[in-house]
């Protein structure tokens, strides 16, 4: 058996807003909650040992993060180098330039040249010697368009038959590694990637015109052993049966709200061919917690919203209050009072939503035979839900994305 750890989407240096600057250290508090999670990870890794570490690609939010972030990142895999384990680093989509050419922000570790470490920018076999023999991995980095077609190969083609243009292009190319596998080797098939069947959160609208859905089947394939992805931030696998472990870790911290009720953690993998099993680890990261209520119909408002967050745990989370009220209720709220509430969480944001009693907008409802825009009804919905602000311009894309498609067909 030959031990793997996997792990994706560290995402270092995400979530500043979410935290405050450590006086001891200068440094922002989830800086410090991201590094501190994957010292964890590496911990493991050497604690095992295990004999090859598997990661998924995102290692910062953006392929150029601030030199302080890409030292945390390095001073953490560099224990593996010390180590003598050897690494795989995949690009994903956040690792790469804005113009989809290389990943700019995990080059660094080939041009350097860094012992036993391998850095996935492109569709490649990489034969990988561990402890315990020798490991093939197959690198599938973020796939864009433009990596696989040219402008004339799209002209005049609907959204599906791009796509399916995409996948018969990628197929193609990844038939030819198989080919050149020895059946003797256990492989792994590492990509950063979005499959079908996965249960996707914010980052599929985070990637939306940048990326593609590949199918299932065709990661499923009996020269696999393991395929290990990266990119979902939901742990799951997407082939129970096991025959190959097709695996999101997920990410490693919780990134935004969207997370707040995912486990996060790591695999480890023993792999063999034909016979690989493995299992998830959760790791102990800082809780998000969501209190929502509405106290416009309370006599006594403050009274309510106190007695809301009293009734969550809060202590040391990352806590949002979302509240609706009236605007005559406004002078009743203590806002004092509300912070001393709140007090006990790393931090927190306060959003109210006013309701006006006169002319309150309405989502429109939907129903068969409807002829109100399902657009118009998507920009109604978000423009009152003040915490999908933020997603709000590429979940509409999304939308428009998967109109086309319908259309086209």
């Amino acid at each position: 058996m030959i031990k793997v750890l996997h792990l994706s989407d560290i995402h270092l240096g995400s979530g500043f807003s979410q935290g405050r600057i450590n006086p001891e250290t200068g440094l922002n508090t989830r800086l410090e909650d991201f590094t501190r999670t994957l010292g964890r990870c590496i911990d493991r890794a050497i604690a095992e040992p295990v004999d090859l570490v598997l990661f998924g690609g995102d290692a910062f939010p953006d392929s150029t993060p601030p030199p302080f972030v890409k030292q945390a990142f390095a001073q953490e895999f560099r224990r593996l180098v010390d180590a003598k384990i050897p690494t795989v680093l995949l690009v994903g989509n956040h690792d790469q330039h804005s113009q989809g050419q290389g990943g700019a922000s995990l080059g660094i570790y080939r041009t350097l040249g860094v012992p036993g470490f391998v850095v996935g920018d492109r569709l490649e076999t990489h034969p990988i010697p561990t402890r315990h023999g020798l490991v093939q991995v197959i690198t599938i980095p973020w796939l864009t368009r433009s990596t696989l077609l040219t402008r004339p190969d799209t002209e005049g083609l609907s959204l599906e038959a791009v796509n399916k243009l995409l996948i018969d292009r990628l197929t193609v190319a990844l038939e030819g590694e198989i080919r050149r596998l020895d059946p003797d080797i256990p492989t792994v098939l590492l990509g950063h990637l979005m499959v079908d069947r996965a249960s996707f959160g914010a980052e599929r609208f985070l990637a939306v015109g940048k990326g593609f859905n590949l199918p299932l089947g065709l990661l499923t394939r009996p020269q696999f052993d393991y395929v290990a992805l990266g990119h979902v931030h939901k742990h799951q696998n997407l082939n129970p049966t096991n025959n190959p472990p097709v695996v999101y870790p997920g990410s490693i911290e919780r990134v935004d709200f969207s997370e707040e009720k995912e486990d996060k953690g790591f695999v480890l993998v023993n792999l063999a061919k034909n016979q690989t099993t493995w299992e998830f680890c959760p790791l102990p990261v800082r809780s998000f917690c969501t209190i929502r209520v509405d106290i416009s119909q309370q006599d006594d408002p403050l009274t309510a919203l106190l007695g809301a967050i009293a009734k969550k745990n809060i202590d040391q989370a990352v806590v949002r209050l979302l509240y609706q009220l009236r605007p005559d209720q406004l002078d009743a709220i203590d806002m004092p009072k509300l912070h001393a509430a709140l007090s006990a969480a790393h931090s927190y944001t306060i959003q109210p939503e006013l309701i006006s009693q006169l002319a309150r907008p309405r989502v429109p409802q939907l129903a068969a035979g409807s002829a109100i825009d399902p657009l118009e009804a998507l920009k109604t919905y978000l423009d009152n839900h003040d915490h999908l602000k933020g997603l709000q311009q590429d979940m509409i894309e999304a939308a428009r994305a998967l109109l086309a498609e319908n259309t086209a067909e």
